[in-house]
């Protein structure tokens, strides 16, 4: 975001309208980590964002962020639909952002695990779009044993999903038990995991997405969420 007067900038980061920021403003509410009040014609740009405070509490992310979330199973990854919904997991104000957080791809409801969201479109693109190839990395889990040929199948890059006419890219199936795999794909189609096994007369009944490329969600708790570092950024993007 370059220089703009606080009133805007604080709007932009959903703190409430420009009238609404005026009148926290006003209030003294809006202060400088030495505790210097501000004025909304004050101009403020990236540099000076983590000096701010609302409340005496750090602003939220600045635009261009990238945030990981671990996803609870039940959360829908919609602003609209049937609650919960991931935003229900973030600050309020993230949906009245311009431009607002957005999941990069989504999680099913009943899917847990590892989820992106950025407010910077160009971003979101590139790691979503399949020209990429970003690997993602599931624990699955089966309602039958496996067969004995999945792994060679996933790999031969010849799986046809139903109803498609373009094989799957290969991937990589790490039998951990009997009805307990981990496997890793290169691309994004709808429900791919669950139709794959499906293509193979099984059904999944839970799924957790355990990795984006490189990055992992470590010890993040479920239903929490963080801004990702710049080398954090590099491991998905």
């Amino acid at each position: 975001m370059a220089h703009v007067t606080l009133d805007k900038y604080l709007a932009r980061l959903g703190y409430g309208t420009r009238r609404e920021v005026t009148q926290l403003v006003a209030k003294r509410r809006v202060t400088q980590t030495d505790g210097r009040t501000l004025s909304t014609d004050d101009r403020i740009g990236p540099a000076l964002h983590d000096q701010l405070r609302v409340d005496d509490e750090p602003l939220d992310p600045p635009t261009g962020s990238l945030l990981i979330l671990h996803k609870p199973v039940g959360v829908v990854c919609s602003a609209k639909d049937v609650a919960p919904l991931v935003y229900d997991l973030l600050p309020s104000r993230f949906l009245r952002r311009t431009p607002v957080i957005a999941p990069i791809g989504r999680l099913d409801r009943e899917t847990s695990g590892l989820l992106l969201l950025t407010d910077d479109g160009a971003l979101n693109h590139r790691i979503a779009s399949p020209r990429t190839h970003v690997s993602k990395r599931y624990e699955v889990w089966l309602a039958e044993p496996l067969r004995g040929d999945e792994r060679a199948l996933f790999a031969s890059g010849t799986l046809l999903l139903a109803q498609e006419a373009t094989p799957l890219r290969p991937a990589e199936l790490e039998i951990v038990g009997e009805r307990h795999v981990r496997l890793t794909i290169h691309e994004g189609r709808y429900h791919q995991v669950r139709r794959m096994f499906a293509a193979v007369g099984n059904h999944v009944v839970a799924l957790h997405r355990a990795a984006i490329g490189a990055l992992t969600l470590g010890n993040l708790p479920v239903g929490a969420w963080r801004v990702l570092s710049a080398a954090e950024r590099e491991a998905v993007a």
